[in-house]
């Protein structure tokens, strides 16, 4: 049975100050900086959370792409990569779906497909498989060195139609949506959730993380004058749904 799970969370931003802002409130260690993101006129920040990861990426150019995303939509989710075991399988059900891939790699230690954000909605979406399981190139050669004790547990997707969203992400991932009476479900592997709620547009507003010590990060998040949520703090766009370790 094909393994998948959700490895890595993106935030769009005007700079890489909400890096700084993220790394702060988290207690996150020093990130890694892809230089390879220059192809999509960009910088970046990949800050390591147990084996996960959550990236924070902000243009250098006038006509990145993520230009357009943060016109028409501000900061924010952007982007959420899942790691499978069988991409070949992946990207055969993809185009089979008539869901379009929009860039492709195939690495010694990493093979990857992003997909066309307008055919899922809400967020660009990518499947990778890693060599070996547990690496992640994506995080630079010393990762583990920097992680700290947390996970990604899932994430919030929001839309008019979120069952509508539910089963394009559905058909892109290549596992089944649950419908309940107040909410509908993605569930993959490590326990993971994703969660499509009713919202005005189509958007992954909320990154569902366990750290440590939530109560310390939400101190940390009120000294640097943060939005609190209730259930934790908004950095960048993106809300930080934080529960204990």
């Amino acid at each position: 049975m094909t393994r998948l799970r959700l490895r890595q969370l993106v935030i769009a931003a005007e700079s890489l100050k909400t890096a700084e802002q993220l790394q702060t409130v988290l207690d996150l260690g020093e990130p890694f900086h892809d230089r390879n993101v220059a192809e999509f006129g960009l910088e970046n920040a990949v800050f390591p959370l147990g084996h996960h990861f959550i990236e924070v990426v902000a243009p250098v150019t006038k006509d990145a792409p993520v230009q357009r995303f943060l016109k028409q939509h501000g900061p924010g989710g952007y982007m959420a990569i899942f790691q499978t075991d069988d991409i070949a399988a992946a990207r055969k059900r993809l185009d089979g779906a008539g869901i379009r891939r929009v860039w492709n790699i195939d690495l010694d230690d990493i093979a990857a497909s992003h997909v066309h954000p307008a055919d899922v909605g809400a967020a660009i979406v990518s499947l990778d498989e890693a060599h070996p399981w547990e690496s992640w190139r994506w995080a630079g050669p010393v990762w583990e060195t920097n992680s700290i004790e947390g996970e990604i547990t899932g994430a919030i997707l929001e839309g008019p139609d979120p069952n509508g969203l539910a089963s394009r992400w559905a058909a892109a991932l290549g596992v089944p949506a649950s419908t309940h009476p107040d909410v509908t479900r993605i569930n993959l592997d490590d326990d993971q959730t994703l969660v499509f709620q009713d919202g005005a547009k189509p958007r992954l507003d909320g990154f569902c993380l366990t750290i440590n010590n939530a109560m310390k990060a939400l101190e940390r998040a009120d000294k640097l004058d943060l939005q609190s949520t209730g259930d934790g703090v908004r950095i960048g766009g993106a809300r930080l749904v934080l529960n204990n370790e």
